[in-house]
């Protein structure tokens, strides 16, 4: 078999190193080097200890010689890794696990300052309780605990934004129009738009009160269900707008070119692995669209049924439900968001055998159990399960 470099650049830090935030990466050094100099920048750091605000904070899939080191048994968890040069990352660095037995101690340690440590400590523990680090949640989470954070930290562009509030918009105020009667503060259907707005700022309000009287929560339950609803609709649009790129990986799975020098076993491995995470990606989105569908046939009860009692139940489940929804999602995410970074549309799909193995390896890892094989159910999931993608894979290499 052809010996592989254990540190491909894509599993490096080096290669994080132009990489925007992504659902699963936070690089906290690239938001610097883009910004330096930069008013808000300096003003609202992401964290208080310089060293920390140089960091990569990556969601991490724990692997089985990893569980030893927390108390409790964990799926995700949140890496901090401090570069020795944040100006060239491929030197490594020192890391560390939210959560795992002395992490405040050694993460004190590496801050290297005593100055406001216990805000830096909450930030991580809230960043802990993510399930992704997509840009629109970890805005609206970190905003929700009260952290002034500078806006450049997190990469939305503008027109997602937009496209996102509208999305969101539509669905919320389809409830808003039921809890206000087709009325926001005695006014026409127009200032409905106002709360919705104030309802996705997320900011306690008493004009949100026929909301919450509608859906029968009280106080936190309120907030936090409130917060997993967004998630669920965040989600719900980044699906419709993932789908197209998720299919663009699968058509170019089967089309890549490898270059340089070939080993017969390596390619019936990627064969075989190119074969399963074709399987994953869809096992992943189908799962994604059955917890979306509790949201809909929950939603569908209120709004149609006029059942408030149904909508009221998954809000009090969602956050539970939220974090396996975001995992899921940002499995997803990182393999349309890495491919894309690999193999930038317009140029040749080539790549050598032993890093293409590489890089369908971690996405098979990342990407969980495939033992539940998934079923096609549209014309689109029924072309790319066909058995011919998978021979396509062995006839690129």
């Amino acid at each position: 078999m052809v010996a592989r470099s254990p540190d491909r650049s894509f599993r490096s830090l080096a290669g994080l190193e132009r990489t925007a935030s992504t659902s699963r990466v936070l690089n906290l050094a690239a938001v610097a080097s883009q910004n330096a100099g930069d008013p808000e920048y300096d003003a609202a750091p992401f964290f208080k200890a310089a060293v920390l605000n140089g960091a990569v904070i990556i969601k991490h899939r724990l692997r089985a010689d990893e569980q030893y080191i927390f108390e409790v048994a964990k799926r995700i968890s949140t890496k901090v890794i401090i570069p020795f040069e944040r100006t060239d990352l491929a030197l490594g660095g020192r890391s560390l696990f939210v959560g795992q037995r002395g992490w405040q101690e050694m993460l004190n340690q590496l801050r290297g300052t005593a100055g406001e440590e216990a805000r830096d400590i909450a930030l991580l523990e809230a960043l802990d309780e993510l399930p992704s680090l997509d840009p629109f949640l970890l805005r609206e989470h970190l905003k929700r605990r009260d952290f002034k954070i500078a806006n450049c930290y997190f990469a939305i562009s503008t027109a997602d934004l937009d496209r996102m509030q509208r999305f969101v918009s539509g669905e919320i105020s389809k409830l808003v129009e039921l809890a206000y009667g087709g009325k926001a503060d005695g006014q026409p259907n127009a200032n409905i738009s106002k709360l919705v707005s104030l309802l996705l700022s997320g900011q306690d309000d008493t004009r949100l009160e026929p909301l919450r009287l509608t859906l029968g929560l009280e106080g936190e339950n309120f907030r936090e269900g409130i917060f997993s609803w967004k998630g669920f609709l965040y989600y719900k649009w980044v699906l419709n707008s993932l789908w197209p790129e998720l299919k663009g990986v699968i058509s170019e799975l089967t089309e890549i070119k490898v270059v340089g020098p070939r080993d017969y076993e390596m390619m019936n491995q990627v064969k075989d692995v190119g074969a399963r995470v074709n399987q994953a990606i869809l096992g992943q989105v189908r799962k994604v669209r059955n917890t979306l569908q509790v949201y809909d046939d929950a939603f569908a009860e209120l709004t149609q049924a006029g059942n408030p009692i149904a909508f009221r139940n998954f809000l009090l489940k969602s956050p539970e439900m939220f974090i396996t929804l975001g995992e899921r999602t940002g499995m997803v995410s990182h393999i349309a968001s890495f491919w894309r970074y690999r193999f930038p549309k317009g140029r040749p799909l080539k790549v050598e055998l032993d890093e293409l193995f590489d890089i369908l390896q971690d996405f098979h890892q990342g990407l969980g159990d495939d033992d539940d094989k998934p079923k096609p159910d549209t014309v689109a999931e029924t072309a790319l399960l066909d058995p011919s993608s998978s021979e396509a894979i062995g006839k690129a290499v």
